[in-house]
């Protein structure tokens, strides 16, 4: 199958349509995002991003089976997960609830996808990898960890749409390069149906127009995000894969975040899944960074680090130096963002006093 500039321009049209329609339809059914203590936006604003996103590539995936003999299965899986997202937008469902959800997805495409982490490569330089019974919990925790890395990152406007179309960009370069089409144009189709959710939640089309991703669409973008990574990194004889440690590269500002925050909540004794305003973008603002500012820094950074990972597997840099690459950027990356909290807390002790 051959996609062309007409199939990603009538996304586009799609995603924009549903963009408008479900925005009008938010408040009738209380799917709207209010302010509060973590949330300092104006007024109510409709949570339709997700739901939008999905329906527009659901509807084009359904009567155009880009995957084959996965295309059902992964239609259903986003769409559980939507549904689930937009429940919890509107209820504020449990978080072990979610969880259990997204477990059960994901055991279910291992089961009848075959698609599973078996190979991490050769991070130690003493040969690959291999998962073995370990295969599936790993797999599974995978797929958990990168859903909730896009789900937490969600926190000013443009971030986590910024980030996404980063990601999605360097997986469809790597797609094209490794001459796996499915996958590229599964990035190329939530590129093109991401970009008019961006240009509204930034406000571009005006602020009354002004929309949130929701959960609905952070947890289908990140199973998204790591189907095809899987997919594409694990051995298969109808094309070249990527390099597992490649994956670490192409998340890795979502992935850094993620990691670095919860273990800074569990070490200061609170629960790793408690929402609060310690994210890197939280922590640039008290530094007194303004949210347009905030924005650009972290997408230029997610854009350098996927540069790296991209050009690390074109060149075919070995697997330990990038792993060993990767692990020095999340320390400095976590030890930075330690110091400017830190730092930021002094200062608001101080404006106190």
């Amino acid at each position: 199958m051959h996609l062309t500039f007409l199939d990603f321009f009538f996304i586009f049209s799609v995603s924009t349509a549903c963009l408008y329609l479900f925005r009008k339809l938010a408040k009738r059914f209380g799917l709207v995002d209010k302010p509060n203590e973590r949330k300092h936006h104006r007024g109510a604003v409709p949570l339709v991003g997700g739901v939008a996103i999905c329906f527009s590539v659901v509807h084009y995936l359904y009567f155009n089976p880009i995957l084959l003999e996965n295309n059902y299965l992964y239609i259903l899986s986003i769409s559980i997960l939507t549904i689930v997202g937009a429940l919890d937008d509107r209820f504020d469902v449990s978080v072990k609830f979610r969880i259990v959800v997204q477990a059960i997805v994901s055991l279910v495409m291992i089961q009848y996808s075959g698609v599973m982490l078996t190979d991490l490569g050769n991070l130690l330089g003493f040969g690959n990898l291999n998962l073995g019974i370990l295969a599936i919990p790993v797999t599974v925790f995978a797929i958990l960890g990168a859903i909730n890395a896009f789900n937490m990152v969600d926190g000013i406007d443009g971030l986590l749409g910024g980030l996404s179309l980063v990601t999605f960009a360097s997986i469809a370069i790597l797609m094209h390069w490794t001459g796996q089409p499915n996958k590229l144009y599964i990035s190329l189709l939530f590129i093109a149906s991401i970009i008019p959710f961006v240009l509204m939640n930034l406000g571009v089309l005006g602020r009354k127009r002004k929309i949130f991703m929701g959960d609905a669409g952070s947890m289908m973008i990140g199973f998204t995000v790591i189907w095809l990574l899987l997919g594409a990194s694990q051995p298969h004889e109808e094309s070249v894969s990527i390099s597992p440690v490649t994956c670490l590269w192409l998340i890795a500002v979502p992935l850094m975040d993620m990691v670095s925050i919860i273990y800074r909540r569990i070490k200061t004794g609170r629960s790793p899944f408690k929402p609060d305003r310690d994210h890197i973008h939280h922590i640039l603002q008290k530094n007194e960074f303004s949210s347009l500012s905030v924005l650009l820094i972290i997408c230029v950074l997610a854009a350098a680090l996927a540069t790296i990972g991209v050009l690390g597997e074109i060149l075919h840099v070995p697997d330990y130096l990038m792993f060993v690459g990767f692990l020095t950027v999340f320390v400095a990356y976590h030890f930075i963002l330690s110091r400017l909290s830190k730092e930021s807390l002094i200062e608001v002790v101080d404006t106190c006093n």
